[in-house]
């Protein structure tokens, strides 16, 4: 979550290090590891939540209130549907989050080995049938395994479904979030929900953190191998993008696992973990809100020009500080800081915002 908000609150977008911008199309960056382990970890949070292996219902109102935070931030601040994009990051955790607790309350209870077995069989063939739509399925008018921004199957669907008006304003012709490639990143929450199955049973916590590990290991051998074929791409969503960031995912896992639970008893420094974490879509909502109401107020700036207080803060209060990259870097640590002090004033109160 704190990485989320240094990558999207910077300074200058122009002035950013390349580690904290996404990939233009093929290839991946560390910035583009964020979101699939956020959609992975909400896996792992299915297993460990007594909730989600409740009632269909249940599942369906998280999912759809999920939802109804990210179109209300599509929406801040000019509520205007005509335009609203109706994906986004939200809308496919919400999907994400209902398609794979769907899947893990249909084998809850049956034993450990027969519910890693259909989590991983329902990954793998996602996976498998997202390559072979995007690989043999032509677009109508064009040709079959065409993965160009605006040409691929995907973004034909959400073209042909959603309608441009309701895609990113950035494309407006094709989504990163889009229909199509939710397949493949329900596969991530999959790879999750497989993680929490490994950490909810009886093994000894050694053995939870060498399987994590190798089975991380082999996934993102297999997503860099995969890759040469079927490019590394997250706006496609690739599936051998999934193997690697699950794979990377799982990894990351099993050496927290190990920090937290198998070595050291909690301490001060696991502090700013918990709090960020514990109310981590409070300060995705409060961060995009920040942002927005920033640029959405104008004041005054050079040759009395109107200007975003966004612009304004950063020019006047950061830019001076140092090089363009550094001073971009400074404010969206500031970002973070003012945002951490609120979500710690949130825990002290014990209030989190959940669904």
């Amino acid at each position: 979550m704190a990485a989320m908000v240094i990558v999207n609150t910077p300074g200058d977008w122009s002035a950013a290090y390349w580690p904290l911008l996404h990939a233009e199309w093929h290839g991946w960056t560390p910035t583009d590891l964020i979101f699939p382990f956020f959609v992975f970890i909400v896996g792992v949070s299915i297993v460990l939540s007594s909730r989600s292996a409740g009632s269909f219902g249940t599942i369906a109102r998280r999912a759809a209130l999920l939802y109804a935070f990210g179109l209300f931030l599509a929406l801040y601040p000019t509520f205007n549907l005509a335009t609203v994009r109706v994906m986004g990051v939200l809308a496919r955790l919400a999907l994400c989050y209902f398609a794979a607790a769907l899947v893990f309350r249909a084998v809850a209870a049956r034993p450990d080995p027969v519910r890693l077995r259909t989590v991983l069989a329902a990954a793998g063939a996602l996976l498998v049938g997202y390559w072979a739509l995007l690989t043999f399925v032509p677009v109508p008018g064009g040709a079959a395994g065409d993965l160009s921004p605006s040409g691929n199957l995907g973004a034909w669907l959400d073209r042909t479904v959603i309608g441009e008006a309701h895609l990113w304003r950035q494309s407006k012709t094709w989504d990163p979030e889009g229909l199509l490639s939710t397949l493949p990143a329900i596969a991530t929450a999959l790879s999750g929900v497989a993680a929490g199955i490994v950490l909810r049973s009886s093994r000894r916590t050694v053995d939870k953190i060498l399987l994590l590990a190798g089975a991380g290991l082999l996934a993102l051998v297999a997503g860099l191998a995969w890759g040469t074929r079927f490019p590394i791409n997250k706006n496609l969503w690739t599936s051998s993008y999934v193997l690697l960031t699950s794979g990377l995912a799982s990894i990351a896992l099993a050496f927290c696992y190990w920090l937290v639970d198998g070595r050291s008893p909690e301490g001060k420094w696991h502090r700013p973990l918990i709090v960020l974490g514990t109310n981590a879509l409070a300060l995705f909502v409060l961060s995009g809100l920040l942002v927005k109401t920033l640029i959405l107020i104008k004041v005054a700036g050079a040759d009395d020009a109107r200007v975003s207080l966004y612009g304004w803060i950063y020019q006047h209060l950061f830019a001076p500080l140092a090089a363009p990259k550094n001073a971009s870097l400074l404010f969206a640590i500031a970002a973070l800081l003012v945002l951490y002090g609120v979500l710690e004033l949130l825990y002290r109160r014990r209030w989190f915002l959940r669904v």
